[in-house]
């Protein structure tokens, strides 16, 4: 497991990609960026905030490790995320990092590999992907929102990847949920998933359906970080974890859902 650090990053860019949604490209003010694998998660203390003093789990988006910059895709979900998408350019926020277990590889390169996000849900399948391609895996991706205008970050997925999308109503894409697109039923070997709760719980119906290999990054609410506040417990096959250490990737065999 990777070090973990505190450390301050200056805002380099606020990008608003959407009224609820922006990127946040960061940049070290001190030193160089940790070591950082997929599926690994921040927290961050929310700057000039009287009201919110617990830090905010946010996933790593994407490391451009060249520029020393780290990406967060916020969601604005409250209080908290709201001020961070409202920071401007020079802005200083502290960060604890990297954080949480990771997503695995497939061991055959040649394996059919299908990375499912819905909504924000899509962020740490970004950097994830171009990851798997910068090691000579092939992945494609399947990104679902409710409707065309939310989903996220579609022409840097399409520069990594095949890309399928889904939408609720059927503004762009399969009309219908991720869990009902055609791609599942064309060989997919590994499915990686993030998103909400029941969009993941169907997919990983879906992957048993299917026979495919499946790992989930789970979104339970976390304070801490590290597992002493016990808020982001999840019942697994061996018991209560917390999804801040033991997770926040698991395979699907290790839930009980």
């Amino acid at each position: 497991m990777n070090k973990k650090h505190i450390m301050d990053f200056s805002v380099v860019e606020n990008i608003g990609l959407h009224p609820m949604f922006s990127l946040l490209k960061l940049r070290p003010l001190q030193g160089e960026l940790p070591a950082i694998d997929p599926g690994q998660f921040v927290q961050i203390a929310v700057p000039g905030s009287s009201s919110t003093f617990l830090r905010r789990p946010i996933s790593v988006n994407f490391v451009d490790a060249d520029n020393q910059l780290l990406w967060l895709l916020v969601r604005n979900a409250g209080p908290g995320t709201e001020h961070l998408i409202s920071q401007p350019e020079g802005a200083s926020i502290n960060i604890l990092l990297p954080l949480g277990r990771p997503f695995s590889r497939p061991e055959n390169k040649e394996a059919r590999i299908l990375l499912i996000g819905g909504g924000v849900g899509v962020a740490p399948l970004l950097y994830f992907g171009h990851c798997l391609k910068q090691q000579g895996y092939t992945p494609e991706f399947l990104l679902g929102a409710r409707t065309a205008e939310l989903l996220l970050e579609c022409e840097l997925f399409e520069s990594i990847g095949r890309v399928h999308l889904a939408t609720d109503d059927g503004s762009k894409g399969h009309h219908g949920l991720v869990t009902t697109h055609p791609v599942l039923d064309s060989g997919i070997d590994y499915i990686y998933c993030c998103g909400p709760a029941p969009m993941m719980k169907g997919v990983a119906a879906e992957a048993r359906r299917i026979g495919a290999e499946c790992e989930v990054s789970l979104e339970n609410m976390m304070a801490c970080g590290l597992g002493a506040c016990l808020c982001c417990v999840e019942k697994t096959v061996r018991g209560n974890v917390c999804v801040c250490t033991e997770g926040p990737v698991f395979n699907i065999k290790e839930l009980t859902w």
